[in-house]
């Protein structure tokens, strides 16, 4: 089988599945969600300084002007792992994805051109690109029967961000990005909306134990702006060091559904969730960079400011209100990665291999007061390997397709690339008191949490 006619309908197949798949991943403060890429999770999401494929579209758009042609990348994650529970007097449970990996499992897809590659010559310097990811989100459940069953049992915040961008190159040393943040529920894919479910410990005119649910879906825009600056370059012209900043705006979901009582229609409903603004800033250097081998060290530092949420309190068409107090705070991410390439193996003359590996350490940004659960963060360390491989040319990728021709076309690949990576996330025991739930049983929150979770990644990437 060969890839030389891929037809555009594969492009078009990409976007749609991907589209069918993004939910939740794992979460480096709150539910944000740091894993995007395979390249991305090998190194600990320290990558927005390198922001040499595809996924820089999330990372650091401003890098897409690194790009040549049309790239495009499309990935999924095995999410698994879960929360051990112990209250005060000893009962335990136990929370996860829903299984032994969450499902769907979450994707992401990008796609960039570069314009004058495209042969659009009066928009020299320009790259556009578009992406379909979830840089937040939740999907997590405990048992029906657990200790604080009447605070929560799941909750699901399956939220897609589209992404349309545009980079620019000013000049050999500088480039900046523009973006939209399209943030939305797919009505064709799971429920939908974001939802909460938790039995009634003593909502009036409810009987105790009720499963309970208060859902509600919206679309909410924000945008990001980000900048590359390269101030050195080896006598190849390819970077030694790199330093990248990236603004991604706040966004506000005005969430409106129903309150269910065992699933019939008690009252509509309406709550205000809060994106927080994220910035983050990176520098990466080049220690090696020769037509042989490289080798990328980078460190990233990313704040998200939690304290733009502050409340998801409840409006009921009764008049009713439920007040949930969040306060959360802002937090820091230190993330440091690493590459190794090799650019030239002599049993292999058409491929590059890379070797990755990383460590974030994430501050927690949720107060014991507003704690929940299905959210159930406290101060994480995170620790990746990743592979990578990309077959150039005439080579075979995994023996059986040849990877494209030196020339490439609109629709005839340079290269197809592969790059897997697998990262361990362990959250610090956390000891909750003085939970203020406010429909919950006094004190049946309180208690300590232990959290671990794994992520396996894996992206295909194909060069035109």
């Amino acid at each position: 089988m060969s890839t030389n006619n891929c037809p555009a309908s594969f492009l078009f197949l990409m976007v749609v599945a991907t589209m069918a798949l993004v939910i939740s991943s794992a979460h480096a403060s709150g539910f944000k969600i740091l894993n995007q890429s395979a390249i991305g999770v090998g190194q600990s999401g320290a990558f927005a300084a390198q922001a040499d494929d595809p996924s820089t579209l999330f990372f650091n758009p401003a890098g897409m002007t690194q790009l040549r042609g049309i790239q495009t990348s499309f990935g999924t994650l095995l999410v698994g792992g879960s929360t051990n529970f112990t209250s005060p007097t000893g009962v335990t449970t136990r929370g996860d994805f829903g299984g032994s990996v969450a499902f769907p499992p979450p994707s992401n897809y990008y796609l960039t051109a570069n314009l004058k590659d495209l042969g659009i010559s009066a928009l020299d310097g320009f790259t556009a690109g578009i992406g379909i990811l979830s840089p937040f989100g939740v999907l997590y459940r405990y048992p029906n029967d657990s200790p604080f069953s009447t605070a929560v049992t799941s909750e699901a915040l399956q939220l897609i961000d589209i992404k349309p961008t545009l980079a620019y190159k000013l000049n050999d040393q500088l480039s900046v990005g523009l973006g939209a943040d399209i943030y939305t529920f797919a009505s064709f894919w799971g429920e939908g909306r974001g939802a909460v479910k938790l039995n009634n410990a003593g909502l009036p005119g409810i009987p105790p134990g009720t499963p309970l649910e208060i859902n509600g879906n919206d679309t909410a825009a924000g945008f990001n702006v980000s900048l590359l600056y390269t101030p050195l370059r080896n006598g190849n012209g390819k970077p030694l060091a790199n330093i990248g900043l990236v603004y991604r705006s706040q966004a506000t979901l005005h969430l409106n559904g129903s309150f269910l009582a065992n699933g019939s229609l008690v009252a509509d409903a309406s709550t205000t969730v809060v994106l927080p603004q994220v910035i983050t800033g990176a520098i990466a250097v080049w220690p090696i960079r020769d037509k042989d081998h490289e080798w990328k060290v980078e460190l990233d530092v990313d704040y998200t400011g939690w304290k733009s949420f502050r409340n998801t309190d409840v409006h009921l068409s009764t008049g009713t209100t439920i007040p949930f107090a969040r306060n959360w705070f802002g937090a820091y991410t230190t993330m440091v990665g690493t590459e190794y390439k090799w650019l030239r193996l002599e049993h292999l003359p058409h491929w590059e291999v890379a070797i990755r590996g990383g460590y974030w350490y994430s501050q927690n940004a949720v107060p014991d007061s507003s704690f929940t659960p299905t959210v159930p963060d406290s101060n994480n360390h995170a620790i990746s390997a990743g592979l990578g491989l990309l077959c150039k040319g005439t080579g075979h990728f995994l023996g059986l397709v040849t990877c494209g021709s030196e020339e490439g076309g609109l629709l005839r690949p340079k290269a197809l690339g592969l790059d897997v990576a697998f990262q361990a996330l362990l959250f610090e025991p956390r000891t909750v008191t003085g939970n203020q739930n406010p429909v919950a049983i006094p004190g049946s929150v309180d208690g300590t949490y232990k959290t671990t979770w794994y992520v396996g990644s894996i992206n295909l990437r194909v060069n035109f």
